[in-house]
């Protein structure tokens, strides 16, 4: 049956907090862009998302027999369209996107490599100068957080489910450290945005 489909254990995975940020639209960009990217390292050919509606459903209506009615089948039938719509913009693209990332880089030479690397600390104490409180290093250790910025944002397509949670670690880590959760996006925004 569907249920050893291996795309749909991945949506299982991120279903959570995809309901949970429903309301909040560009998390729940983020969280179906972080699905496409489960979905592409797992499915070998094209994945027919409708098949998770019809389990989705089913599973509510047989979980909640006497509640049940068509507002609810409304509902949740509203919420799986919209993610579907946000899943099908990007669906098949990651592996072109990381053959485009891997070329890109790898035709780099070592002085444009050194140059995207500065650029991603400089664009991000443009848009956050309070970041600079945080970053006291020597420029050799900011080359070598740069050097591991880049090798992560290539292994968001390898492994992402791995990445996110090291991610997530990361950012709990510095929350630890006193670092306002406001300077996240400026932080993030410079290496996606030195990218093709």
């Amino acid at each position: 049956g569907l249920g050893q489909t291996a795309w749909m254990r991945q949506v299982l995975a991120c279903f959570d907090n995809i309901v949970t940020n429903v309301a909040n639209s560009t998390r729940l960009q983020e969280e179906c862009d972080v699905l496409v990217l489960r979905i592409s390292r797992v499915a070998s050919r094209k994945v027919n998302l409708a098949d998770y509606k019809s389990c989705m459903l089913a599973s509510l209506r047989s979980l909640l027999p006497a509640d049940w009615s068509t507002a609810h089948e409304v509902a949740w039938s509203w919420l799986w369209e919209n993610v579907e719509r946000l899943l099908q913009k990007t669906m098949g693209c990651p592996a072109e996107w990381e053959k485009a990332l891997s070329k890109f880089l790898a035709n780099l030479d070592e002085s444009q490599l050194q140059e995207l690397k500065c650029g991603l600390f400089q664009r991000f104490f443009q848009a956050a100068p309070t970041g600079q409180d945080f970053f006291k290093q020597s420029n050799t250790y900011l080359q070598m957080i740069s050097q591991r910025i880049v090798e992560m944002v290539l292994d968001l397509y390898r492994e992402p489910v791995k990445l996110m949670d090291d991610i997530s670690a990361l950012g709990l880590r510095h929350v630890g450290y006193g670092v306002t959760s406001d300077l996240f996006g400026p932080f993030v925004a410079p290496p996606f945005g030195g990218f093709p």
